[in-house]
C-alpha cells in the first residue's frame, strides 16, 4: 500500500469560498478516483501546516491513476494557486528498495507531460517532497 499525502499552509488573503471550493476538490479526489481505497482530508494539527490529505492507493499502477485523473488535475489548478507552503510525502509498506525512485519516475513523468502543471508547482513559494520539477528524487 502506498499512503500519499500533502500538507499545506494557505496564503493570506485567501478567502473561505477559495478554500472551500480547493479542500471540495481534494475530497472529490478521493471519491472519484477508482484506485483510492480511502482518504482523509481536514486539518493539519502539530505543525507549521493548516491542512492536509492523505490518500491511499494499492500500487503503482494506482498511484499513476491516481496522478492523471482529471479530479487531481482539477485540484492543482482550484488549490495550488492558494498555497504558500505544500508539502508532499509518500509512506509505503512495500518492501522494493526502489519504491521511492518509482514514486519519484511516476510525478517525474507527470510534470513532464503537463507544462501548466509544472509551473503551477515551480511558482509555489515553498515546495518539499514527491518529487518537485527538476528535483532530482
Amino acid at each position: 500500500m502506498i499512503y500519499h499525502g500533502n500538507r499545506f499552509k494557505i496564503k493570506e488573503g485567501v478567502t473561505p469560498e477559495q478554500l472551500e471550493e480547493a479542500l471540495e476538490s481534494l475530497r472529490n479526489q478521493g471519491r472519484v478516483i477508482p484506485a483510492v481505497k480511502s482518504f482523509v482530508v481536514g486539518p493539519d494539527f502539530g505543525g507549521e501546516f493548516e491542512w492536509g490529505a492523505v490518500f491511499v492507493i494499492e500500487d503503482l499502477d494506482g498511484y499513476w491513476e491516481y496522478l492523471t485523473h482529471p479530479a487531481h488535475s482539477n485540484t492543482d489548478r482550484v488549490g495550488l494557486p492558494l498555497v504558500e507552503k505544500f508539502d508532499s510525502y509518500d509512506i509505503t509498506d512495500d518492501p522494493d528498495p526502489e519504491m521511492g525512485a518509482k514514486i519519484a519516475a511516476l510525478h517525474k513523468r507527470r510534470y513532464d507531460n503537463d507544462a501548466e502543471l509544472t509551473k503551477l508547482v515551480a511558482d509555489l513559494p515553498e515546495y518539499t517532497g514527491s518529487s518537485a520539477p527538476g528535483s532530482p528524487s
